[in-house]
């Protein structure tokens, strides 16, 4: 039975190996240098591209990166900022989180469908212990756990202020505090810091830089606008740093960048999707019909942070486009309707 679990699994690695994207670029892990691509080479409308850089240095933009093919078509930055400036991820570095979820799985640590208590140990919230039984690690990667939003601090992750709501699996709502135990959830899964692990699996391998810091609750990540276009780069190739396996696990990449639940089709594992029939928004109960982001492509995935801070991968034309900045439009916790802005100005630039 081992052997035949060992031949499957090797050859789910085969077969992403397989599916990787021969046509992508990747800049070496070791070095800050990185390829570039003339727009003239390319076949957009160049004469967009002005046009496009004064509408994001307007709107508060201190970092902006464009990929084609993983080489950069374009890299601005604002003011006293430079490509060594670490900036805030805030909730686009979740993206980080689920994925080192499914490395912690791939390698035997973690099981997301076993209860999130067997790695954090019972009691870590307020609730009973059948109740805390019910709440799976997917529920935290999916923010299906059901603990009580009506809180007043929202990102507390102290069990006093983790109640029961609704049953697990019965409601989608936006809840930072549970999200944020997903760090803790991997740490008791490894049996070492959550940091030590992302950074030895997972940031070290592919080059990126960042760090993750403590600000009350939140644990946050900071990086550079390139470090951000390499995991967004990593994640268009689905997992695969050139022909070095990141992620292995094809099931999970799959769930992980798919709808992940029917409460909010436009949700993978703390991941954005476009192009679904409905969506739901931080901080609200309601549903909205139509798409996340009616003016960029279907198959755009997206790490969303506060202050719109944006990572958009679009697998069909193997683009990544990272925004790093100031907020640009009314407070949003993630998606924004400069989101849709944003895109009416790139689409003049690449269609």
């Amino acid at each position: 039975m081992k052997a035949i679990i060992f031949l499957i699994f090797n050859l789910s690695i085969w077969v992403n190996i397989i599916a990787q994207n021969n046509d992508l670029y990747f800049p070496p892990v070791n070095s800050d240098n990185w390829e570039t691509v003339n727009i003239d080479d390319t076949q957009w409308n160049g004469k967009a591209l002005q046009p496009l850089l004064e509408y994001i240095k307007n709107k508060g933009t201190k970092a902006f990166i464009i990929l084609k093919d993983g080489k950069i078509v374009t890299e601005w930055y604002g003011d006293n900022v430079t490509k060594n400036t670490n900036l805030p991820w805030y909730s686009a570095g979740k993206t980080l989180v689920a994925f080192t979820a499914g490395i912690a799985q791939q390698e035997g640590f973690l099981n997301i469908n076993t209860p999130s208590n067997d790695y954090l140990g019972s009691g870590w919230s307020s609730l009973t212990k059948r109740q805390e039984d019910s709440i799976t690690v997917k529920h935290h990667l999916t923010m299906t756990t059901g603990l009580d939003f009506e809180v007043f601090n929202k990102n507390c992750t102290l069990s006093r202020c983790l109640h029961y709501k609704n049953k697990a699996g019965s409601f989608w709502f936006y809840h930072n505090a549970a999200y944020t135990k997903i760090q803790a959830i991997i740490s008791g899964a490894v049996n070492q810091s959550f940091i030590s692990y992302f950074n030895k699996k997972l940031q070290d391998r592919i080059g990126m830089t960042g760090e993750w810091k403590g600000i009350g609750y939140a644990k946050p990540y900071y990086s550079n606008a390139r470090t951000m276009a390499r995991f967004g780069l990593l994640n268009l190739n689905k997992g695969i740093w050139q022909d070095t396996p990141i992620l292995q696990d094809t099931m999970f990449f799959q769930e992980m960048t798919n709808t992940s639940q029917t409460l909010n089709k436009s949700y993978g594992y703390l991941w954005w999707l476009n192009g679904k029939k409905s969506f739901r928004l931080p901080g609200l109960t309601r549903e909205f019909k139509g798409k996340l982001i009616p003016n960029a492509p279907d198959d755009l995935i997206a790490g969303l942070g506060k202050n719109d801070q944006k990572l958009y991968i679009v697998p069909s034309q193997n683009l990544v486009i990272v925004r790093l900045g100031d907020r640009a439009k009314k407070r949003r916790f993630g998606p924004s309707n400069f989101d849709n802005e944003l895109w009416e100005k790139i689409n003049a630039l690449i269609n």
